[in-house]
């Protein structure tokens, strides 16, 4: 004899319209309604709940959360941006009262590293040249590599 389900919930699957924020869902179930692309996992979210960023509930051995305590740790994982240290922005207005920068606005003296930075581009190229002779590697200043037949 076979026994039968005691509730609805037993029996029909949750479906999407049922979920709400405070709903408790498995972190697998959670990851995937949280990011539709694949990209996080319940492994992923044991990780934020370790670093303290994820509100879990542990029901019977079993891990639980919502879609509000992710959208929370969303929340707290969001990079600040930072202040340009140059740019196009708009540019800083002073009055006539501002106070000269202290110490010295010389610029420093880079021709040691620029000497040192050389140095090592040729030891660079020579021992790429040996490496793939049909192609010279030109190193520029900026980082650029550019290779060419």
């Amino acid at each position: 004899m076979s026994r039968q389900p005691s509730t609805r919930a037993q029996t029909d699957p949750l479906r999407i319209g049922d979920i709400r924020p405070n709903t408790p869902l498995r972190l697998d179930v959670a990851a995937a309604l949280a990011y539709p692309d694949g990209s996080m996992t319940a492994s992923g979210l044991r990780r934020e709940v370790k670093r303290g960023r994820l509100v879990i509930e542990r029901t019977a051995g079993k891990d639980y959360t919502t879609l509000a305590a992710i959208e929370r740790m969303r929340e707290l994982c969001r990079v600040a941006l930072k202040d340009r240290d140059s740019g196009c922005g708009h540019p800083a207005t002073t009055t006539k009262d501002a106070t000269p920068p202290s110490g010295s606005s010389k610029t420093p003296d880079t021709s040691r590293a620029q000497a040192a930075l050389q140095q090592t581009l040729q030891e660079l190229s020579a021992r790429l040249s040996n490496i793939c002779r049909p192609c010279w590697l030109y190193v520029f200043f900026l980082g650029c590599v550019v290779f060419e037949p």
